[in-house]
């Protein structure tokens, strides 16, 4: 299957099972609500899908609600075995390097204006900027009052480097080549000048005890960096939780083979995913037509997505249903309703109504179904605690780093052994960033242009200097489109 076609089922796979994974009794309170993010548009998409999601939710004479339209789930699917399984639980050891980072990143949000001197790497600088080409400014390449943090490698080469010096107020013209790869044909191997004028630039405090009395509720940086090691353990251990749900979910999913697809169940997934696309076209004046092909697909990898969405979909609810059903399991026992609950913390709402009148009762219900099911699959399984550093693995809560030798021995090996496990990982994240830059920047001029469409071109200044910043925005707005969808399948990746 080509690898295209699953770009927009990638988009779709946000759902309110991602933001429940860390509501469970163990990381209450861990989870940030996605929720905060979504703009008025999500209630459009949940109204005007709330007959598919009525559809989805079926009622027994029970009154038990159901995810599926079919009764004997049996009939349409064999579940792998998802008791007595064998699952690790790793969670990653903290190192001085990682509270060093998040020290550092957290400095920099605090960065404080500076008002005479020049620029230094790690700044951050508020600039205006024009890029011509044999004098002629190119599409993409002007912005006004755009913040930069230099040393983030986000322009191309040299421009960053160029801005070091500078103090505020001054312009200078930076004379810079596009890199032969460069996704724009019209720039790639270029010669440009970029005229930029710096307005403003913040930097960095350093941690003392007196910033740390000031500035947080510690009162030495000591104990900063203590709180700061304390968030990051749990972090930690939310990662890992989430990491064994996945992994549970998905061995049981990998072991499941279905007879037959419910045709009322797979024609419902279908047209709720060929609405919301429609519902997000209409925000933008676009056609479906050409929204989809914004995306940088054809209307025939849009059909074809759709059915395996749709598969994916009922799939995921057949195994769930078929599962509470053998054990007794329904959305309205007592410990569905408590993770009930968590969703409705999690996602800070008043109640229940609240999320199905966001997200739709269908998603709802999956996402309560799910989660039931996932612990119900860890609860029933024989889960091995791990500590993780790097390619190390200690049992039981046993930190990996220690080797039994003398104190000093064991300072000085685990140092040796972190450098070196930094410097593996940092040249694996060069790679990685080096192949996903030349992959991502095929795709970057399509997603920014359906994006201004749709959320309005000022938001920033085009394709051609498309940055870091203007990506991640992006990304999180086809991420956040179907967010009340709720479909999870082993070729998809959900938590990240």
């Amino acid at each position: 299957m080509k690898k295209k076609t699953y770009l927009v089922v990638l988009a779709l796979c946000t759902a309110l099972a991602i933001t429940a994974c860390g509501t469970s009794a163990d990381n209450k309170g861990e989870t940030k609500s996605t929720a905060e993010t979504q703009d008025t548009a999500d209630k459009t998409d949940s109204a005007e899908s709330g007959s598919d999601s009525d559809k989805n939710s079926k009622d027994t004479a029970s009154g038990d609600t159901r995810l599926v339209s079919v009764d004997d789930v049996s009939k349409y699917i064999t579940i792998g075995q998802y008791k007595g399984l064998t699952l690790d639980n790793s969670v990653e050891a903290v190192t001085d390097d990682m509270v060093d980072g998040r020290v550092q990143e957290e400095l920099q949000n605090k960065a404080e204006e500076v008002t005479e001197g020049t620029v230094q790497n790690g700044d951050i600088v508020t600039i205006n900027y024009v890029g011509t080409k044999d004098g002629v400014a190119f599409d993409g390449g002007t912005a006004n009052n755009y913040e930069l943090t230099i040393g983030s490698g986000t322009f191309i080469d040299g421009f960053e480097d160029g801005i070091i010096g500078m103090k505020k107020g001054q312009t200078k013209d930076l004379d810079l080549t596009f890199p032969e790869e460069y996704s724009s044909e019209e720039l790639a191997g270029q010669e440009v000048v970029f005229k930029v004028t710096l307005q403003s630039f913040k930097r960095a405090p350093e941690l003392t005890d007196d910033w740390a009395a000031k500035n947080t509720d510690c009162k030495t940086a000591e104990d900063y960096k203590k709180e700061i090691r304390k968030t990051l353990e749990e972090e930690a251990k939310t990662s890992a939780q989430n990491t064994l749900r996945e992994t549970a979910w998905n061995t049981v999913l990998s072991a499941s083979e279905v007879k037959e697809y419910p045709q009322d169940d797979l024609d419902t997934a279908k047209t709720e995913f060929k609405t919301l696309y429609e519902n997000y076209a209409k925000q933008g004046d676009m056609t479906l037509e050409d929204f989809v092909k914004a995306q940088g697909i054809s209307m025939d990898d849009f059909e074809e997505q759709s059915s395996q969405y749709a598969e994916y979909k009922v799939k995921q609810n057949l195994i769930v249903q078929g599962i509470m059903d053998a054990e007794n399991m329904t959305l309205e026992d007592e410990k569905s309703l408590g993770i009930q609950n968590e969703l409705i913390k999690s996602y800070n709402v008043k109640d229940i109504a609240a999320l199905v009148d966001k997200y739709g009762q269908a998603a709802v219900d999956e996402s309560i179904g799910l989660l039931r099911v996932e612990d119900f699959i860890i609860d029933n399984a024989t889960v091995e605690e791990k500590v993780t550093a790097g390619d190390t693995q200690g049992v039981d809560g046993d930190d990996p780093s220690v080797d039994g030798s003398s104190a000093e021995g064991t300072k000085s090996w685990k140092r040796q052994k972190r450098q070196i496990w930094f410097l593996r990982k940092n040249r694996q994240k060069r790679q990685t960033a080096h192949q996903m830059h030349q992959q991502n920047n095929k795709k970057s001029h399509a997603l920014c242009d359906a994006y201004k469409k749709v959320r309005g071109p000022g938001e920033f200044p085009g394709t051609a200097f498309l940055t870091v910043t203007h990506k991640k925005k992006i990304k999180r707005f086809f991420r956040e489109l179907p967010l009340y969808l709720n479909i999870k399948c082993g070729m998809i990746k959900f938590r990240h």
